[in-house]
Parts: structure tokens; C-alpha cells; sequence
């Protein structure tokens, strides 16, 4: 099975991954090329591999249509980490998918049961952009949900996944990788690549960015040879090693740019702009206007300036 087509399709038409695997364009704020998820089907099994926001919900479940499936015939959903544009519709899923069962790190399930502080900390960020970006975050039931344990083999979708503890971008991060077809779904911590570049960006949010956990868990994902990289941010890559070589040089660069960039008095303004900067220069398809937005969308450069304000200074690299 190739990897030719890698995005879906023209007006978000899922695209065959590999057999029984699809990739679903959620339309994010009304553009494609920004949000990934993941059906698996296989064995009179409908599995999901991130959910999205609720501002996405009505792509997903046309996505899922457009294959012939419905969104109630799901019985299992994992999502790599509890950020909203992963997980943010995890709670409205499970609502109506009565044999749905979601599996999760162990250290982001008690944000998904009760997300009052992950909603207040994101809205000490986005304001009143929250509904807008995100919609409703509602509360998953607890027992509907199953820990992931580092290592193990879930089965969902009819194929078993091997679930990898995958820090760096946040503490509760996991990949997946399904042997049978080499794909590696990687979540954030693959990096974010907009389909037609080569470049590949780091998302460094706060609170959890941790550039050394990061590069480890790099050498975790290459150990397994994936054939081919299914990321959130967007799309399948068949360029393992390169994109890995680009991802882990990024790492470096933008640490070194936070490092040059910030001291003890300064805001992350012209870290914000220098970020923006690199990321255009990088590639020269990274200037054309259009993917510069997907960019933005994706992995916004303010976001990653604060969470290497945030990483330097509890190395106390700040003064």
C-alpha cells in the first residue's frame, strides 16, 4: 500500500491511509490542512484516533459518513494527549456513542473527567476566542475510560496498536504505532507539517515543553521503523528519517532562538515575531500566505514563544 495520496481530499474528502486506515481533514476555522484525525476500520470495529475540537464535530461526523460508517458505531476512541484541538471533543463524543470507550495517558485522564482547570488555563490564554476555537468542553464519564500503559498493545479498529510514552511536547503524551501497516501515529510530538513543505515545526506550549524529553522520545519513534507518519498537524508523511532529522533540528533552533531572543524583563513579543520568522525562512514554500495560515493555526507562534519563556526559565536560564 502506498502512501501517495497523503491529505484528504478536495473539500475534506477522507483519504486510505492504508487499508482499514483513513485520514479525516476536521476544517479547522474553516481551513483545511490544519486538523487530522483517524479512522480505523477493520473486524466490525469503528476505532478513532483523536477526536478534534467540538468546533469540528460536524466535519468529523461528515468524514465518517462519507465512508459509510456513523459516528454512534465507534466503540473505541484514543487520543495522544487531552489539548483541546486532540481532545476537546471527547466528552460530546462519548455522550453519543453509547459502546464508545476512550483510552488516554494516565496522567491526562483526570483533566478529561474533570477539565475545569485545563479550561481555565486555556482561557487565561485564548479569552473570549475559546467558543470559537474550541466549542463546548464537556466532562468525560469515568467509567468509560481506560488508561494507557507504556508499551502494551491496544487493540481498536481491528488492528493492535502499540502505544509509546512520548514526552516532550507534554508530560501525558503517547504515540501509537500499528506494526502491521508501519504507521506511526504521532500525535504533536512528530511535529507539525503542512502538506507540500518540508518543514517541520515543534509545538512548544506551556507548561509541559521539555526539549531533552522531546529528543528521547525522537529515538523512541525512530527504534520502531515506521513506514510512514501519521500526524495530527497534518497528514501522512512517508519520509520517516528526514522528517525526524528536520524535527529534532528545529528543537535545537528554536531553543537556541528563545536563548538569544529572551532575558529575565522580557515579554515573548519578539520571540513571537523571530519564531515567525525562522518558520517562514525555513522553506521556501513556507512564504507563500496560505501556508504561513495553516502554520499559524496549527502551532501558533505565540504559544510556542511562551512555552520556551516557561521551559528557559525553570532551567533558570533567565535570571
Amino acid at each position: 500500500m502506498t502512501t501517495r495520496n497523503q491529505s484528504p481530499g478536495p473539500e475534506g474528502e477522507p483519504v486510505s491511509v492504508f487499508t482499514g486506515i483513513h485520514a479525516l481533514d476536521l476544517g479547522f476555522m474553516g481551513t483545511d490542512g490544519v486538523i487530522a484525525a483517524y479512522l480505523l476500520a477493520g473486524d466490525d470495529e469503528l476505532a478513532l484516533i483523536e477526536t478534534g475540537p467540538s468546533s469540528t464535530r460536524s466535519a468529523l461526523e461528515a468524514g465518517i459518513g462519507a465512508l459509510g460508517y456513523r459516528l454512534r458505531d465507534l466503540s473505541r476512541i484514543i487520543v495522544t494527549h487531552i489539548h483541546f484541538d486532540h481532545a476537546g471533543a471527547a466528552g460530546s463524543i462519548l455522550r453519543d456513542c453509547p459502546d464508545a470507550r476512550l483510552s488516554v495517558h494516565p496522567v491526562g485522564l483526570p483533566h478529561l473527567v474533570d477539565p475545569t482547570r485545563l479550561v481555565a488555563s486555556a482561557t487565561r490564554i485564548y479569552g473570549d476566542r475559546m467558543d470559537e476555537l474550541w466549542g463546548s468542553i464537556i466532562p468525560v464519564p469515568d467509567d468509560r475510560v481506560d488508561v494507557l500503559k507504556d508499551g502494551e498493545t491496544v487493540r481498536a479498529g481491528g488492528r493492535h496498536l502499540r502505544v509509546l510514552f512520548t514526552p516532550g511536547h507534554a508530560a501525558h503524551h503517547a504515540a501509537l504505532f500499528d506494526e502491521s501497516s508501519g504507521t506511526l501515529f504521532s500525535g504533536d510530538v512528530g511535529g507539525v507539517r503542512i502538506q507540500g513543505t518540508g518543514f517541520v515545526s515543534p509545538p512548544t506550549p506551556p507548561p509541559e515543553f521539555d526539549r531533552d524529553a522531546w529528543r528521547s522520545s525522537v529515538r523512541v519513534m525512530r527504534d520502531v521503523r515506521p513506514a510512514r507518519l501519521a500526524l495530527s498537524h497534518f497528514g501522512v508523511f512517508p519520509d520517516v528519517d528526514a522528517h525526524f532529522d528536520r524535527l529534532e533540528r528545529a528543537l535545537d533552533d528554536v531553543t537556541r532562538i528563545a536563548r538569544e531572543t529572551l532575558t529575565a524583563e522580557s515579554d515573548t513579543t519578539l520571540l513571537t515575531e523571530r519564531l515567525l520568522a525562522y518558520a517562514g525562512k525555513s522553506d521556501g514554500r513556507m512564504s507563500n500566505d496560505a501556508t504561513m495560515r495553516r502554520l499559524e493555526l496549527a502551532n501558533p507562534a505565540f504559544m510556542g514563544a511562551l512555552g520556551l519563556h516557561r521551559y528557559l526559565r525553570k532551567r533558570g536560564e533567565l535570571g
